[in-house]
C-alpha cells in the first residue's frame, strides 16, 4: 500500500511540471499584445520596452519560464496587467467560489447519478431503466450555456424564484452561509451538475447491470443472501469505478464552469479566466489556468490514493 503510494506521488511529479510548461506556453500561442491592455498601440517604442522590461517580455521565452516556474513554486504568481494587483490574491479569491460551486454541483450530481444508475442497472430493462437512460443522455448532451440561460429565464426572469447574478445580494462577490446566498447558488449549480449526473447515472447502470450477472453475485443468491446484502457487495465492487469517474467530473466542473460563471457572473475562476482572455492578461491567465491544473492533477492524485482504501487489490498493483 505505502509502495503504492509512493509510486502515484512520483507519477505526479513530471504531470506537474508538464502542467506548468503547458500553462506558460499556452497563452503565447494566442494572437495579440499583452502590453495592449496597459499602453496603447501607438506607444512610443521606448514607452513599451520599458514596460516589457518591468514585465520580463523581453528576455526569452525559457528564462522567462525558469523564472515564472521558481516564482510561482514560492506563491508568487506576478501582478496583473490591467488592474496591478496581486494575481495570487485575486486567484485565490476566486478559487473558493469556484470550489463551492463545483462541490456542490459535482456532490448533487454524482449522489443523484448514483442513485439514478443503481437503480436502472438493479432493474435493468423496465421503465426506471429507460426514464434514467433518457435523463443521462439529455444531462450529457445539453449545452451548459443554454441550459442556464433557459434556467435564468424560468425561474429568475419569470417566476422571480432565485437571483440570476452574482454570489450575493447586489451582486456581491463575497459568499456567505445563509439563504439569501444559497438562494443565488441555485441556478448555478443545478446547471453545472447536469453533465456528471448523466455520466455517473451511465456508468453507475452499466457497472450495476454487469456485476448482477457476475458469478460471484449467482452463488450470493443461490447461498441465500437478501438483496440489500447482494446490494452492498454489488456497490463494493462498483466504487473504485465510480470514485475515478467522480473525481474526474468535479475537476472537470473546476476548470468547465468558465460558461456558467459567465452566464450567472458568478466570480469564480472562470468568470475570472474569461476576463483575462478578453483582457489579454498574460501573468493572471497563467495563474488562473496553473490552479486549474494544477487542482486537477491534486484531485486525480487524490483519488488514486483513496481507490487502495475502498478495494485493496488495488494497492497490490
Amino acid at each position: 500500500m505505502l509502495s503504492y503510494i509512493l509510486k502515484r506521488l512520483l507519477y505526479a511529479i513530471p504531470i506537474a511540471l508538464g502542467v506548468t510548461l503547458v500553462s506558460f506556453m499556452l497563452v503565447y500561442l494566442a494572437p495579440g499584445d499583452p502590453l495592449n491592455a496597459i499602453a496603447p498601440a501607438d506607444a512610443p517604442a521606448d514607452v513599451v520596452a520599458s514596460l516589457k522590461a518591468a514585465y520580463g517580455l523581453d528576455q526569452p521565452l525559457p528564462v522567462q519560464y525558469l523564472k515564472w516556474l521558481a516564482r510561482a513554486a514560492q506563491g508568487d504568481l506576478g501582478k496583473s496587467i490591467a488592474s496591478g494587483r496581486e494575481v495570487a490574491t485575486e486567484v485565490m479569491s476566486a478559487v473558493g467560489n469556484t470550489l463551492l460551486l463545483a462541490g456542490v454541483a459535482g456532490l448533487a450530481g454524482v449522489l443523484a447519478g448514483c442513485v439514478l444508475g443503481a437503480l436502472a442497472g438493479y432493474w435493468h430493462g423496465s421503465l426506471i431503466d429507460r426514464i434514467a437512460t433518457v435523463l443521462s443522455v439529455v444531462g450529457v448532451s445539453i449545452p451548459h450555456y443554454w441550459l442556464g440561460l433557459v434556467l435564468t429565464i424560468i425561474f429568475s426572469t419569470k417566476l422571480a424564484w432565485f437571483p440570476a447574478m452574482g454570489a450575493g445580494p447586489g451582486g456581491s462577490a463575497e459568499w456567505a452561509f445563509d439563504i439569501a446566498h444559497l438562494r443565488h447558488l441555485v441556478l448555478p449549480a443545478l446547471t453545472l451538475s447536469v453533465i456528471p449526473l448523466g455520466i455517473i447515472t451511465r456508468t453507475v447502470r452499466a457497472l450495476v447491470a454487469d456485476m448482477l450477472e457476475q458469478e460471484f453475485v449467482i452463488a450470493l443468491r443461490a447461498r441465500g443472501l437478501s438483496n440489500r446484502a447482494i446490494f452492498r457487495h454489488v456497490a463494493k465492487n462498483t466504487a473504485p469505478t465510480v470514485l475515478a469517474v467522480a473525481g474526474l467530473q468535479i475537476g472537470y466542473l473546476m476548470g468547465g464552469s468558465i460558461l456558467v460563471e459567465t452566464v450567472f457572473a458568478w466570480p469564480g475562476t472562470g468568470f475570472l479566466l474569461n476576463t483575462a482572455i478578453f483582457q489579454r492578461d498574460i501573468p493572471l491567465l497563467q495563474g488562473t489556468i496553473l490552479v486549474l491544473c494544477m487542482f486537477f492533477v491534486s484531485l486525480n492524485l487524490l483519488v488514486d490514493i483513496l481507490q487502495p482504501l475502498i478495494d485493496p487489490r488495488m494497492g497490490r498493483a
